[in-house]
């Protein structure tokens, strides 16, 4: 007879994990094992990464999880290794191979060819994505063996850098890192970028080294998490304005504070900005996010009273 589960009790838990998403996992199970390590109450992440794709993934917990969509619109920063050659159906290692070609092209067609792709580009979304469309994920019909009309998205790879280069013997790649903006494909790119040389390619890895603000020397595992005493485990992770690190700062004192808690305006000498952190200055705490229109400042995300309070306690403990 099986022994009954413990269960697991759960607590505040506030701020964010970066954590270096291991092999073989989806961003969700990562995210679930962290929250449980943690015995984080309440937790989301940032945007996903595929279960074949490693590195960078910054997930929120508690009052974190008010600013996490901020981060979608985020460049990323990937390094990903081609295999030419062999195209895939899912335009990554994991897929069925439907076509092998022979690896004709010269170093000089390659750098000719990431100059193309270099800049604003359109992508076509794979199959093999999150992306939904009529309320569906697009993977979803390529499992039931279904190719859906997908709509062209014009994305921007800011720097597409070629790190090493084999295009003899047996496995022919390419290894690259690329800047790029929020929504793009890298296995797509990957895809296209073998069709302009001729001889078709797919992801062997990908590992994401970097996100906003956020990089891969930040990062904790899985493993590392797990190896510590429960006790210091909440010490690795950053401050939820680590999520708002580049917006202007807005400081209120502990009447307008709390004013603007409840929602209200406030009017003072701020600049204009879509977006910006707000402060209390007794005590130093972060009160939400808002925007300043004509000198006044309009509420966005507040945090609550009661999250205000186990931050402060959190940081004096």
């Amino acid at each position: 007879m099986n022994a009954p589960r413990t269960r697991v009790q759960r607590r505040p838990v506030h701020g964010v994990l970066l954590l270096d998403k291991p092999l073989g996992l989806s961003s969700n199970e990562a995210l679930q094992k962290a929250k449980w390590l943690l015995r984080a109450e309440k937790a989301g992440h940032t945007g996903t990464l595929d279960p074949l794709a490693t590195g960078v993934l910054p997930l929120c917990f508690g009052a974190a999880t008010k600013f996490s969509q901020l981060h979608l619109d985020a460049d990323k920063t990937y390094e990903t290794t081609l295999r030419l050659g062999v195209t895939t159906r899912t335009g990554d290692a994991e897929g069925e191979v439907i076509q092998r070609q022979a690896v004709a092209c010269t170093p000089g067609q390659v750098v000719e060819v990431l100059d193309r792709f270099t800049g604003a580009i359109v992508q076509v979304p794979p199959m093999h994505s999150a992306l939904k469309k009529e309320g569906k994920a697009l993977y979803e019909y390529a499992r039931q063996g279904q190719e859906v009309e997908r709509t062209p998205r014009t994305v921007t790879i800011h720097a597409l850098e070629l790190l090493d280069m084999r295009l003899h013997g047996e496995a022919p790649s390419l290894r690259l890192r690329v800047h790029c903006s929020k929504g793009t494909y890298i296995r797509t790119l990957g895809e296209d970028i073998g069709q302009a040389l001729g001889c078709g390619a797919h992801l062997a890895e990908l590992r994401r080294v970097a996100t906003g603000g956020f990089a891969l020397d930040q990062c904790v595992t899985l493993a590392h998490i797990e190896a510590l005493p429960e006790a210091e485990r909440c010490r690795l992770l950053q401050p939820v304005e680590a999520l708002l690190a580049g917006h202007p700062r807005v400081t209120l004192d502990s009447d307008n504070a709390a004013r603007f808690l409840s929602g209200m305006r406030r009017r003072g000498h701020w600049s204009d900005a879509p977006l910006v952190a707000v402060w209390g200055d007794r005590p130093r705490a972060l009160l939400g996010t808002g925007q300043v229109r004509g000198g006044e400042l309009i509420a966005q995300r507040l945090l609550s009273p009661e999250e205000i309070r186990q931050i402060l306690q959190a940081h004096s403990s």
